[in-house]
């Protein structure tokens, strides 16, 4: 969890223990405020101390809980601020898959240039159907969360039409492990890893591949993708990262420039594809 966005959620609890110390009919106590609530004491105290993220309705229930209801808008402003950094998986899939991709569409939309890095998945705007669906079955399972599989693949599918939008830039950047992880079935892979070589030198993208015997700079560490030079989204496991002040922005630029002086294209990368493509061993 990022710094930035834990004294944000300090700064949060802090502001709801001036709200239940400044009630109009007098201060209340945690376990009061509990009570009132339903909730446990611990609850109160995880929030005041910016252990636990409040929720939307959290927040409307403890300005209600405090006779300040007007408070409701302020606070769901900072929890929207809060958010737009660090935004949790568990959130973000709370209706499934398909909202996940409609958020990126939007801004894959806005996007001139897009630079991505993958270590672990062949990037979303290459996947074929199968491998997509692979994935976020996966995914859905992992993260315990409502299965909106086909609805997710038709998007990330539909999203692939703009390789072909002339007004675009696609710069993707893979790590050799990307072809060779079996995230999916073999058969599903090797089509996958045809669909990569059919891209190479389509007029929209530039495709390279770091290969395991390349010399690096830095660590091939998590993935990552550059909007323009607005907006980094990264992973982690229990959230993505939306990150648009420019020093962080810069840094991501300059490992994404890094990593590709390690990177082969063009004759190269399909070299480095065909050889993950025999090691399957598939007709």
């Amino acid at each position: 969890m990022s710094t930035d966005f834990q004294q944000a959620r300090e700064t949060l609890g802090a502001r709801l223990r001036e709200l239940r110390l400044s009630c109009p009919r007098g201060r209340l106590t945690g376990t009061q405020l509990a009570e009132r609530l339903g909730w446990p004491h611990s609850k109160i105290y995880k929030l005041e101390n910016g252990r636990q993220t409040a929720s939307a309705e959290d927040l409307r229930a403890w300005a209600e809980a405090t006779d300040q209801p007007a408070a409701t808008e302020e606070l769901h402003s900072r929890l929207n601020g809060l958010e737009s950094h660090t935004r949790s998986w568990r959130r973000q899939l709370a209706a499934g898959h398909r909202p996940v991709q409609d958020a990126i569409t939007a801004e894959h939309d806005r996007t001139t240039t897009l630079r991505t890095w993958e270590n672990c998945l062949v990037v979303g705007m290459l996947q074929t159907a199968d491998y997509a669906r692979a994935v976020f079955t996966r995914n859905a399972e992992f993260q315990r969360s409502p299965r909106d599989t086909e609805a997710a693949v038709r998007a990330r599918v539909q999203r692939q039409e703009a390789l072909y939008d002339s007004g675009k830039r696609y710069r993707f950047l893979m790590w050799e492990g990307v072809l060779r992880a079996l995230v999916c079935p073999p058969s599903v892979l090797a089509a996958q890893l045809d669909r990569l070589m059919s891209v190479i030198g389509l007029d929209t993208v530039e495709f390279g591949i770091v290969p395991f015997n390349a010399p690096l700079k830095i660590q091939p560490a998590n993935g990552f993708w550059i909007y323009d030079e607005r907006l980094v989204m990264a992973e982690e496991w229990h959230a993505e990262l939306w990150i648009n002040d420019a020093p962080s922005i810069a840094t991501y630029l300059r490992a994404w420039n890094t990593l590709r002086e390690s990177a082969v294209f063009g004759a190269d990368a399909q070299r480095v594809i065909s050889q993950a493509r025999r090691a399957l061993d598939l007709p």
